[in-house]
């Protein structure tokens, strides 16, 4: 998920937003039973990994909404401020080697951490 937003200038996630962003993907993940295994979300865009039973594509359009809800509930900025680019790159991860090693990018090859959640393994 980016925030690109055209005839805006560009969207940044300051700490607040982050911490909103970060709550909103786990409190939706939750709601919708999917798996979030991995979250970073940087000044500028999220990275995710998320388990479930339906395409990515709907994941990432369901979260997008879900967490410019939460950030409009919180009246961080206008709600019609645009946040997101209109899509955003997604995959499917077929072997466990693969979600390992998204996990691992996800969480420590973005940077300095800023708002990161890494799912506890059994």
């Amino acid at each position: 998920m980016a925030a690109i937003c055209m005839g805006q200038p560009p969207y940044r996630l300051n700490v607040t937003r982050r911490k909103i962003v970060l709550d909103a993907l786990l409190d939706r993940c939750q709601q919708q039973e999917w798996k979030l295994l991995a979250a970073h979300v940087r000044t500028n865009h999220v990275h995710l990994v998320v388990e479930a039973e339906v395409r990515p594509e709907r994941i990432m359009n369901d979260l997008k909404s879900y967490a410019s809800r939460c950030l409009n509930r919180r009246e961080t900025d206008e709600s019609a401020r645009k946040r997101w680019a209109r899509h955003g790159s997604t995959r499917w991860l077929w072997k466990p080697e693969h979600v390992s090693a998204a996990i691992r990018y996800v969480v420590e090859e973005q940077g300095d951490p800023l708002a990161v959640f890494r799912a506890v393994e059994p």
